[in-house]
């Protein structure tokens, strides 16, 4: 177990951030590597998740030198054909237990999510946890992201079998499965879920960049 503050002690999780989409809506490319308020998406990312995390990887497929600036472990897709975060998902978990077999659960994120909670780990987990839940994801306003959750490792054979025998490639249809929890943020005036999907979102984080900048410098950070 892991202490995280004086009044939560929360289990030891790994965070893995996704990044192995194909961006079509933005003409192709690394969405996070585009440019918000002078810093990367995926380097707002890695500062959101590290302090609530024991380490992070990163999940990206194609050359994985094109991220070596951020430090972070890339694991591809072992599953052919772009199935989607599903495989991204299971690579962490599988690599989890490989190299990082004292740790329980991960948590995977968007890496197009320059604004995620500053409490994400801890809720997530204080839901599961008092839910008997499986697994946890988070939402904001009416909308649920089943990419963000926390995800135990030893379901990781389940996983792999979802994916490669059954072809399933939807999140929640997996997730419906096993008990759930879900964690709800408030959308305004910023929703922590915030990603980047088009250039014209970019215009957009920029606004919320300034935003959440502002926030986090006067102590009412929304999303913490």
């Amino acid at each position: 177990m892991t202490t995280r503050t004086p009044a939560t002690s929360i289990p030891s999780t790994l965070g893995v951030l996704l990044a192995g989409g194909l961006a079509r809506r933005m003409g192709g490319g690394d969405k996070p590597m585009r440019t918000i308020g002078s810093r990367t998406i995926l380097e707002r990312v890695i500062a959101r998740l590290s302090p609530q995390c024991d380490g992070l990887i990163l999940n990206a497929n194609g050359d994985p030198a094109r991220f070596a600036a951020f430090g972070l472990q890339v694991i591809s897709d072992d599953v052919p054909g772009f199935p989607g975060p599903l495989a991204g998902i299971l690579a962490a978990l599988d690599w989890t237990a490989a190299n990082r077999p004292e740790i329980e659960w991960v948590l995977s994120a968007a890496g197009d999510c320059p604004f995620l909670p500053r409490d994400l780990v801890a809720r997530l987990h204080e839901a599961r946890a008092r839910g008997n839940a499986q697994l946890a994801v988070a939402a904001s306003g009416d909308q649920s992201h089943p990419v963000i959750g926390l995800w135990r490792v030893a379901l990781r054979n389940e996983l792999r079998h979802a994916l490669v025998v059954e072809n399933l490639r939807k999140i929640d249809r997996w997730t419906a499965r096993y008990p759930l929890a879900t964690v709800t943020w408030p959308a305004e005036p910023l929703d922590p879920f915030f990603n980047a999907n088009t250039v014209e979102d970019i215009a957009e984080a920029e606004r919320l960049a300034a935003l959440d900048d502002a926030q986090a410098a006067s102590g009412t950070d929304q999303a913490s």
